[in-house]
């Protein structure tokens, strides 16, 4: 048992008080003994010791020593503290170190006095420690503790002395029959002859299991074949895999691709090539193709530029209608050349009649500019002519000849020469002409577009 002491001097009213307290030998928290520890007298001592002393083997450690046979307190001079050593009778060869001391200014008779009531104190702890496994004194925490452990302890062997209880009632109630020693070597046998042939099926057990351990090795083997070649497998279809998603992305392009250009026929195939080519239309006095004006007015000045453009997108047109109906003209050949075109004469070659002008005085002079239109128009009446053979509902809305265009709705004759002509009359029958040329080009569409 481990025990330590502690005092401490404090002045109260003039009057020196002295602590001495236990440790717990569990959680070493100090201790604060009962204060009925004080007041018991010597009889009271006994009659609690007596049943622990009895238990023992006879010899038990006395609680009460008179104090003239105690060892004193060895007080030092120096500073006044009272100190003595107490030795464990259980553990006094482990525990030699430890003690107690008493602090403060003690007077021979209080520490005489306190001096017995610690070794009375110190004794019965050493009594309860030596009577059992536990070490005292305790603390209500740990002695809780340890009434719960010992409680399961006793339910344990409670329970324990039950099954045994049960099991010698069962041996004392059961009567053991003598079998005759016949019958016992009878059974022997059966159990050898039982042995014997366990012992060979055991036998064809082992020479199973090690066919089966063979076959276990051989199909280890083949499972681990398989095993590479279903990893080589799973690269071949991965890299098959990819391939065909490329493909199939590929595919999807084309597809994409396909779709698009069959749309793209099909538009076209429905867009008519003489109407997206060569748009004829007006603006205001004016008769147009591809938005360039054919004529002029005095108050408004066409540049010649622009009237060369208009004719030679005239050209053009009439010459890719010629040949979309293989169609030849007799008189004229024409030459489309842009702002630079001119008909030549099939009777003499030499002779170019050209469908440009640049204006000046000397141009109202020269005839070979009214002459080239006057050739135009006539193509353009034998044109007609060629379709009325083949269609004869055809009718262009205004009727030509011999350079003039008549309209059928009051009976107006206009030339299409500029010489000895107004601008107003030649800029209307330029006008008439670019109607007639844009019904031939509707016919010709219509039957031609396929």
């Amino acid at each position: 048992m481990s025990n330590s002491s502690q005092s401490s001097d404090s002045q109260k009213s003039g009057i020196a008080t002295t602590q001495v307290s236990f440790v717990c030998q569990r959680c070493c928290q100090p201790l604060k003994l009962d204060p009925s520890f004080s007041s018991l007298d010597s009889q009271t001592y006994a009659d609690l010791t007596a049943p622990l002393l009895t238990a023992s083997s006879g010899k038990g450690t006395p609680l009460i020593q008179s104090t003239e046979s105690a060892e004193p307190f060895d007080v030092d001079k120096n500073d006044g503290v009272s100190r003595k050593e107490i030795h464990s009778t259980r553990h006094s060869s482990q525990d030699s170190g430890q003690d107690f001391t008493l602090l403060g200014e003690a007077s021979s008779f209080r520490i005489e006095n306190l001096s017995h009531q610690v070794k009375v104190a110190s004794n019965l702890f050493d009594v309860m420690s030596g009577h059992s496994d536990i070490d005292h004194p305790l603390c209500e925490e740990c002695t809780d503790s340890l009434l719960n452990q010992l409680d399961q302890q006793l339910k344990i062997t409670e329970d324990e002395c039950k099954h045994y209880r049960e099991s010698l009632e069962q041996l004392g109630d059961g009567n053991v029959q003598e079998q005759d020693e016949g019958v016992l070597e009878n059974e022997i046998e059966k159990l050898k002859s039982q042995e014997v042939e366990l012992i060979g099926k055991l036998q064809e057990i082992e020479e199973e299991r090690e066919k089966i351990a063979e076959d276990t090795k051989k199909q280890k083997k083949e499972l681990e074949k398989l095993e590479v070649e279903e990893e080589r497998y799973w690269k071949e279809y991965n890299q098959y895999k990819q391939q065909l998603l490329e493909y199939q992305d590929e595919q999807r392009s084309v597809d994409n691709q396909l779709k698009y250009a069959q749309a793209q026929l099909d538009r076209l195939n429905k867009t008519n090539v003489f109407n997206a080519t060569f748009h004829i239309w007006h603006n205001g006095h004016f008769g147009t193709i591809n938005n360039f004006r054919l004529g002029r007015l005095p108050s408004v000045p066409v540049e010649w530029s622009e009237i060369n453009a208009a004719w030679g997108q005239t050209v053009l047109l009439l010459h890719s209608l010629a040949q979309k109906m293989s169609f030849k003209f007799k008189r004229y050949r024409l030459i489309p050349c842009g702002n630079h075109s001119y008909l030549e004469s099939l009777t003499d070659k030499s002779k170019q009649l050209p469908l440009h002008g640049s204006g000046g005085f000397r141009f109202f002079w020269d005839t070979k500019f009214d002459q080239a239109m006057v050739a135009f128009l006539d193509c353009l009446q034998q044109l007609e002519e060629e379709v009325e053979r083949g269609d004869t509902t055809f009718c262009l809305p205004y009727k030509m000849a011999n350079g003039k265009i008549e309209d059928k709705s009051n009976g107006a004759s206009y030339s299409i020469r500029i010489q000895f002509n107004s601008e107003e009359q030649w800029t209307k029958a330029l006008k008439f002409m670019l109607t007639n040329l844009k019904w031939a080009l509707a016919w010709v569409s219509s039957q031609f577009s396929k």
